[in-house]
């Protein structure tokens, strides 16, 4: 079993994630926990940025779940096609919410068990959409920022994002589980970069081992 950080770490990193990121938030853009499902599925191997241009004139079109289930599949291709995947992802979303239709009266599920058995919806993008759309701490949302910046902390050893959640789950206090996500995806984009770690400049210096750095 891999060695974990000290409980007195945890509590510094986290201290001094939320000092420097206090209002840290989902970088994606949406109304409804509908538009945030969607938004999601679409940024797969795709930036945020992105993913917000896409969905600008897709919202506008179609903006509710019964909107998206109507729409032609070709429609929905042509509108995504920027975001990669085009035709899958267009698929899944037209699936994901003909089945909300269906099943939930076109709402969002409360639930990650039924939220995961949903068209191109795996458990990163439920713990995206129970989180911030409805402050639910069901799991850790782990993408490629979480993962590397979790490794350096010393947090996990794991690359398999299942695995990295479980020992960030066993680790922070399960209110911190939403939050740290958001936080640590700032820092990600701000600070510690893939490529270069920019620890000079870094506000977790102290506490962090740089694993991996």
């Amino acid at each position: 079993m891999a060695k974990k950080a000290k409980t007195s770490d945890v509590n510094r990193i986290l201290r001094l994630l939320r000092k420097q990121y206090p209002d840290a938030e989902c970088a994606l853009n949406y109304e409804t926990p509908v538009q945030l499902l969607v938004a999601t599925i679409l940024s797969a191997q795709c930036t945020d940025e992105r993913v917000n241009i896409v969905t600008a004139e897709l919202f506008r079109r179609y903006p509710t779940a019964a909107d998206l289930a109507r729409a032609p599949l070709r429609s929905l291709e042509k509108l995504v096609k920027s975001a990669g995947f085009y035709r899958n992802k267009a698929k899944n979303i037209k699936g994901c919410c003909t089945a909300l239709v269906e099943r939930y009266d076109g709402k969002v599920p409360q639930d990650l068990e039924a939220l995961v058995e949903l068209p191109g919806v795996g458990r990163k993008t439920a713990n995206v959409v129970l989180g911030t759309a409805f402050g639910l701490a069901t799991g850790v949302v782990v993408d490629t920022h979480v993962s590397r910046i979790s490794r350096r902390l010393g947090l996990t050893r794991q690359k398999d994002p299942v695995k990295i959640e479980r020992d960030l789950m066993e680790q922070l206090p399960r209110k911190e589980w939403v939050m740290y996500s958001h936080r640590v995806i700032h820092h990600g984009r701000q600070v510690c970069k893939a490529r270069k770690a920019g620890c000079e400049n870094c506000k977790l210096k102290d506490v962090c081992p740089r694993i991996g750095v």
